[in-house]
């Protein structure tokens, strides 16, 4: 549970969520990645630690290059706990529909015998 927790964290960040949509595209430095902010470069070092953490990122080593990618593993976790619940909830709404609905036929059987 403590991995969930943490890719929920840094999902939690608009900016952290704008850098993973960007890596998704292929990977980019940190400078690539700063660019489209309006932010310092350490401000931005901070989010991908957050990011790198949560097992969301990794960082290689390309010379002098230090490119970011996007791990795939925390993201589909989290879809897969995502989607139990969205069974669950589904399930719940149909259930409700047919409630609704036998609500409302039941209402018109009534107010047509009077």
């Amino acid at each position: 549970m403590h991995e969930l927790d943490a890719t929920f964290a840094a999902l939690s960040d608009p900016t952290r969520r704008a850098i993973l949509a960007r890596l998704s595209e292929g990977e980019a430095s940190v400078m690539e990645l700063a660019e489209p902010f309006a932010m310092s470069q350490p401000s931005i070092s901070k989010h991908l630690k957050v990011l790198e953490k949560a097992g969301l990122i990794s960082r290689g080593r390309d010379a002098q290059r230090r490119p970011c990618r996007l791990e795939v593993k925390p993201l589909t976790e989290a879809t897969e706990w995502l989607e139990r619940y969205r069974k669950i909830w589904e399930d719940n709404f149909q259930r409700l529909d047919a409630l609704l609905g036998a609500l409302k036929a039941e209402k018109r059987s009534n107010e047509s015998e009077q």
